[in-house]
């Protein structure tokens, strides 16, 4: 659950930050946000 918040924080605050972002550079920075989850989920061993 805590990779799940922390990797939703990322996404609202792209969201919020950046609003008019194109919507490729929407996808790629969901794309990031779900590798870096995952290198998170593995270094905590969750």
């Amino acid at each position: 659950m805590k990779i799940y918040v922390i990797w939703l924080t990322g996404v609202i605050i792209w969201n919020f930050g950046f609003p008019n972002a194109p919507p490729i550079a929407d996808v790629i920075v969901a794309i990031l946000l779900s590798f870096m989850s995952m290198g998170l989920k593995k270094w905590l061993k969750l």
